[in-house]
């Protein structure tokens, strides 16, 4: 069937719409991880002075607390009120709910770009190296939206968008390719099975590993005892241990679909070249991807080892599954060169 060029158009105008509001969203969620920031310096402020031997006056030999100024403190130069820093934080609360909504609003136009682009072609839409990083990073917000919805895990969104939108703005500028019907090679009924689910694990590995990411950095800089300017970034991360679960839960779900989807490839394999494995760079990468993922787990559930020694075998598992995308599909020569490039 011939490529309806109005829906391929609409659908072009949907992913850089989405890109800018997901722009737009990431500028909110920095201004909301600043804020909050502030918070909780200002917290640990009014901690220390209550804290202080010289917060308290001898008056008739019994220990007393110094007489407040009639107004607020904050802005005076003798550090925060209470009163101001609640003020503070339901500020950066109401800027984390508008960054939430923009984001949500992000979504919903990536989607449209996504089934507009199908619609447009006919089939379903992850034939080309752009296609699959539109639904790739599509998968990637909507599990996260699930996923990080507490608002105490607002915190983590900018650490997911930056990467989110700089593979969108690769895929849109270096790999994007016209709308058009799927390759001969592709016209399968496998296509379908075998990429949706690579693509869906894949996606849901990129929430874990940003986590990892994140963890080892908390690890770096414990809670209340961070230092120096990296101390200064991580200090509105969640704990050490909820960034941990995130990545641990996220790797258990895409475990088995990404294992799935080598599967259902290997089955495919063998209806359309005669055997179930071959070798073929992309196969061998991907094996490797899924091997390590198997060793993150094992590392993560065995007591022997200590959690940010796992933690570094997911972020090396994800930086695998990131050279097979790009160096293996745009370098490397072989049965799977399928990117759309040429």
């Amino acid at each position: 069937m011939p490529v309806n060029h109005t829906l391929a158009d609409a659908s072009d105008l949907a992913f850089k719409t989405s890109f800018v509001v997901y722009a737009v969203a990431l500028v909110l969620f920095i201004a909301f991880y600043t804020r909050q920031k502030a918070v909780l310096e200002a917290r640990a402020e009014l901690a220390e002075a209550g804290a202080r031997p010289d917060a308290l006056v001898r008056v008739g030999g019994a220990a007393e607390p110094p007489a407040r100024p009639a107004g607020p403190v904050e802005g005076r130069g003798t550090g925060p009120d209470a009163a101001g820093v609640d003020r503070r934080a339901a500020t950066a609360d109401r800027l984390g709910g508008i960054a939430e909504m923009a984001m949500y609003l992000g979504v919903a136009v990536h989607l449209a770009s996504v089934v507009l682009r199908g619609l447009s072609a006919h089939r379903f839409p992850w034939g080309n190296l752009y296609e699959y990083i539109a639904i790739f990073t599509l998968i990637a917000m909507v599990v996260a939206a699930g996923v990080l919805r507490r608002p105490e895990l607002r915190v983590f969104w900018p650490f997911l968008i930056t990467p989110v939108l700089g593979l969108m703005f690769y895929g849109g500028t270096k790999l994007y390719a016209a709308s058009q019907p799927v390759q001969p090679a592709l016209q399968s009924f496998w296509f379908p099975i075998h990429v949706s689910t690579v693509v869906a694990g894949a996606s849901i590995f990129l929430i874990s590993g940003v986590a990892s990411v994140l963890y080892l950095v908390r690890m770096r800089q414990p809670r209340g005892r961070e230092t120096g300017r990296l101390g200064a970034l991580a200090r509105p991360l969640p704990s050490a241990r909820a960034l941990d679960t995130i990545a641990y839960r996220t790797a258990i779900w895409a475990f088995p679909i990404f294992g799935l989807g080598v599967i259902f490839g290997a089955i495919w394999a063998e209806a359309a070249w005669g055997r179930f494995w071959g070798w073929d760079p992309k196969e061998t990468v991907s094996f490797v991807t899924w091997i390590l993922y198997a060793g993150y787990l094992h590392a993560r559930a065995t007591s022997g080892w200590r959690n940010h020694m796992a933690a570094w075998v997911n972020v090396v598992a994800f930086a695998t599954m990131v050279f097979n995308l790009f160096f293996v599909n745009m370098v490397v020569s072989g049965l799977h060169s399928y990117a759309g490039l040429n």
